[in-house]
């Protein structure tokens, strides 16, 4: 188990806050080494991301992959406006710059924020998806510059295409290619306009992000419930793009909603320190939630974002912070009871490493699940056409239909998932975490870590394309096995690692693509005891698997 750091849970100390002046310096200032490979253009699940101190998110990488962009939208035929959204991070403000610069000599239609301000991954999917329905030519896309809930060093730059999710791997690894060879040429072919000139361009428009996805919240969450129920919310945004949205929902839904922590600050100050001592905006993590955790009596419900308000952390009376698995399964328990117009039972969507808890609530509900790799990309077909109701992953992120059954967004939005606690709460009468331990007496009640094990680089690439009959053993923690997977088994795409299952638990380990060490995800319906031993037998089977 990794080491809790004496920091863990106590407020920020000034000498803990990143040197904003030499983040922003060495964005504009230093130059990558591309036969380095951390600092080459690399887009992981969630886009490019890493700080200018380490000359990984730096002006030449985001001048490269805007450029790249403009390329992919004339190869692919996008020719529609493209919505830039940004979170709070320092480096966010730069890139923002270095993007707009690029995308008005590029001549694309670019859409920022009216006042030049925050908009969140899920705002600029729902913008994305509500222009384009019904057209089927001039179709918008779209990124946001976040490295999500990463410590405030960092930079992150995404690209959604039409289809309002995540980009998917052909288009990421055309953008990352691009790019690179974009930095390799000495940046001679991008188009670049300065900041001030590019925004009084004809093409660089301001836009009202907020006022439309406020007013269409009714259609996703039952706000007159909420209102009628007298629901106490409280909302800490961690400081992040999702703050400016609260003040309007709840004045435009008349909602009993307080905003406990309203302070935008580049070195996040404000926040309790994560497990290894480190500031980082985790909504799921107790430490970095302590704050929140501290009000969890004042309200009947309390959430928090993290800085593009993609994930979310739900706190209520009777559990504190909630486990995202266990709130994700006790939303889709509440959701598909109480979504009649959700027409031909659609499926639920979870990753390969989200808990078991979710399947057995949808054997409960007779309801079809689709398992896939890690990555929000998956999901976001069946969302679109509406045969995917919920989906989520064990990271905080989730999304689901709107009331009708139409798509919503096809990207991770915690603001409806933090509003669908208030919503259950107003229903029932329980809040999420005692709906949660209804649902155990009826499940069983899971015991889920995630841990992590050494491995050398070669062997990260062993156990990325391992096959199951490479997976020894017949039992694990004393269980027959049931499955050996290395492909997801709800569309078949291989997931870059191993899980295997038995009756009452399973294990998946997955090479880091940062660290020199693999992720072992484990949970047991038993206990502590079997998990650990379940966490034991899977690091003796992968070693045997990786022949050592």
């Amino acid at each position: 188990m990794a080491e809790i750091s004496e920091r863990a849970g106590k407020p920020a100390e000034p000498s803990w806050l990143v040197n904003v002046p030499k983040l922003m310096t060495d964005y504009f200032t230093g130059e990558p080494d591309l036969a380095v490979p951390a600092q080459r253009i690399a887009f992981g699940t969630s886009g490019h991301r890493g700080s200018s101190l380490d000359a990984i998110f730096t002006e030449t990488h985001l001048l490269a992959v805007a450029q790249a962009i403009c390329l992919w939208r004339a190869k692919a035929g996008i020719d529609g406006p493209l919505y830039v959204g940004k979170d709070t991070h320092a480096l966010s403000e730069a890139a923002f710059a270095s993007a707009v610069e690029v995308l008005a000599a590029n001549g694309v239609e670019t859409v920022v924020d009216e006042a030049l301000g925050y908009t969140p991954t899920p705002v600029v999917s729902h913008a994305i998806l509500a222009y384009n329905r019904g057209r089927t030519q001039g179709l918008a896309d779209g990124v946001v510059i976040t490295p999500s809930h990463n410590p405030p060093e960092d930079g992150g730059f995404k690209y959604n295409p039409p289809n309002g999710g995540p980009a998917g791997g052909e288009i990421t690894g055309w953008i990352e290619k691009t790019a690179n060879e974009l930095i390799a040429g000495g940046l001679r072919d991008v188009k670049r306009i300065p900041l001030q000139r590019a925004l009084r361009l004809p093409n660089v428009t301001r836009h009202d992000f907020i006022s439309p996805y406020v007013a269409d919240l009714a259609n996703v969450i039952d706000l007159d419930a909420i209102r009628a129920a007298g629901v106490r919310i409280g909302v800490d945004p961690l400081g992040g793009a999702g703050l400016p949205y609260w003040a309007p929902i709840a004045e435009r839904h008349r909602l009993d909603l307080t905003v406990v922590n309203d302070r935008v600050d580049p070195t996040f100050s404000f926040m309790t320190a994560d497990w290894d001592g480190k500031i980082r905006m985790d909504c799921s993590s107790p430490y970095a939630m302590a704050s929140l955790i501290a009000l969890k009596d004042r309200f009947h419900v309390a959430f928090a974002n993290d800085p593009d308000a993609d994930r979310h952390g739900i706190v209520t009376p009777s559990a504190g912070l909630m486990n995202p698995n266990h709130y994700l399964a006790t939303a889709i328990a509440y959701l598909y009871r109480h979504r009649p117009d959700w027409k031909g039972s659609p499926a639920i969507g979870k990753t390969l490493v989200s808990s078991s808890i979710i399947d057995r609530v949808a054997d409960s509900l007779g309801l079809k699940l689709v398992e896939v790799p890690v990555g929000f990309k998956w999901f976001v077909d069946g969302l679109t056409d509406g045969s995917l109701g919920f989906v989520g992953e064990e990271s905080a992120g989730g999304t689901f239909l709107k009331r009708d059954g139409s798509v919503w967004t096809t990207d991770k939005d915690g603001l409806i998932l933090g509003l669908l606690a208030a919503e259950m709460t107003a229903v029932t009468g329980k809040d999420p975490g005692a709906l949660y331990e209804d649902l155990t007496r009826e499940l069983g009640a899971p015991v889920y870590a995630r841990v992590d094990a050494a491995a050398t680089p070669e062997q990260k690439a062993v156990l990325k394309k391992l096959s199951p009959e490479q997976i020894p053993g017949e039992e694990l923690a004393g269980e027959p096995i049931r499955a050996r997977l290395t492909d997801a088994p709800g569309n078949g795409e291989a997931f870059g690692g191993v899980k295997v299952t038995t009756e009452n638990g399973w294990f998946a380990a997955r090479p880091s693509g940062t660290e020199n060490v693999y992720k072992i995800y484990a949970e047991s319906f038993i206990g502590p005891e079997h998990l650990a031993r379940i966490q034991t037998e899977a690091r003796e089977i992968v070693t045997k698997a990786l022949g050592g």
